[in-house]
């Protein structure tokens, strides 16, 4: 049965978290005409609000709390904010910083969900007598028959977010609300629903981009807080130094613009960067061809439910917004083992992987290495 809602003998004390967005207002919403004792609670992350973006591309801006305040209102709840700043901080940025500064690309979104609002608001939560933790993400909770639980992709796959949940597990899966995860329903019909029930943000865009970085420039922020440093671009096949930049950290494994390459590749082609190391400070570039993977390592697994109890085939996910492809994976040594069936393109270490069977959600790890197809010629 799903449970995005699940029917009680008694109201759930729901703790609801309200970004400023139309999702998680109707979410609320929805939770609250369900029977459920709601509260709402805006997360404050930034010591300094003004820091991160405003206008409608942000989540955490002191505009996004005072929308969520007056969603709060119209729907009738208690509404709190609670500064998580510090915790934000270390879990979410500095770990973002240390990632891209070790050559990895991380997901902030998906370290933001398992670090703070499925650990540090849930475990609050629960200290203070709720019962869940209620989002606008776009998941199913399925309750089996013998009591587990299951995360599943949301009704809607142009929607589906359950990928950013995939750190999720079965603990939390039991404190976990999602009351948009079953709709077939367009993001217009939801804004349609949040306008009927009079909520100004009906109409507020979509935040995107990575909230803490207030103008999205994502390498000058980095360049910021690592500082500059000047290193080469070397291509594969020759050695050959073709260009210079001012910092590996500002570059992601199949990156194809921005690498001010002095000139063309022998045939003609675009190059694309290939590896990152931050060691010697050198970023190396090849072409297209190069950036197959057949094969990678994963660590840190995190399991939405048991583990695996054997090797199998499933299929994965590697980016956020990014279709499903199928692999072959098992566990070896606390390490997730991982082949394609065939080969993919531009995966980079610190990106997660996350795996499903059919539409369950199985578990994610955070990818340490890859095996490319073939090197550059």
């Amino acid at each position: 049965m799903t449970e995005n809602l699940p029917s009680s003998p008694r109201p759930l004390r729901v703790l609801a978290a309200m970004s400023g967005g139309v999702d998680s207002a109707v979410a609320a919403a929805r939770a609250v005409e369900a029977g459920h004792d709601v509260t709402g609670v805006h997360l404050a992350l930034s010591a300094n609000p003004q820091s991160f973006r405003t206008g409608a591309r942000g989540c955490c801006t002191i505009e996004d709390s005072r929308d969520a305040r007056r969603a709060a209102d119209v729907i009738g709840i208690p509404f709190y904010v609670w500064d998580l700043a510090e915790r934000f901080r270390e879990d979410v940025v500095e770990d973002f910083i240390a990632e891209y500064e070790a050559g990895r690309t991380p997901n902030p979104c998906l370290r933001c969900n398992e670090k703070i609002k499925f650990a540090a608001l849930l475990d609050k939560a629960l200290a203070l007598g709720f019962d869940a933790v209620c989002t606008g993400h776009y998941a199913t909770v399925v309750l089996n028959g013998d009591g587990t639980r299951e995360l599943h992709r949301a009704s809607d796959m142009a929607k589906d977010q359950s990928y950013v949940l995939g750190v999720l597990d079965e603990k939390q899966l039991a404190h976990a609300l999602f009351p948009l995860g079953d709709t077939l329903t367009t993001k217009d019909e939801i804004r349609a629903e949040a306008e009927e029930r009079g909520l100004a943000v009906a109409k507020k865009p979509d935040s995107h981009d990575i909230c803490f970085i207030a103008d999205g420039d994502t390498q000058g922020f980095l360049a910021g807080r690592l500082g500059k440093a000047e290193g080469d671009i070397v291509d594969e096949a020759t050695g050959e130094k073709v260009g210079t930049h001012e910092g590996a950290f500002g570059f992601t494994i199949g990156q194809r613009k921005g690498l001010r390459i002095g000139h063309p590749a022998p045939d003609g082609k675009p190059r694309y960067v290939l590896d990152i190391s931050p060691v010697n400070n050198t970023v190396t570039v090849g072409p297209v061809e190069a950036l197959d993977v057949t094969a990678l390592t994963a660590i840190r697994p995190r399991w939405c439910g048991s583990s695996p109890a054997a090797p199998g085939t499933y299929t994965a996910q590697l980016r956020a917004h990014g279709g499903e492809t199928e692999v072959f994976a098992e566990l070896v040594d606390g390490e997730l083992r991982v082949s394609f069936t065939e080969p993919v393109r531009g995966v980079a270490p610190g990106q997660a992987i996350v795996l499903y069977d059919g539409t369950r959600v199985v578990g994610s790890a955070t990818i340490s290495a890859t095996t490319r197809a073939t090197a550059a010629v």
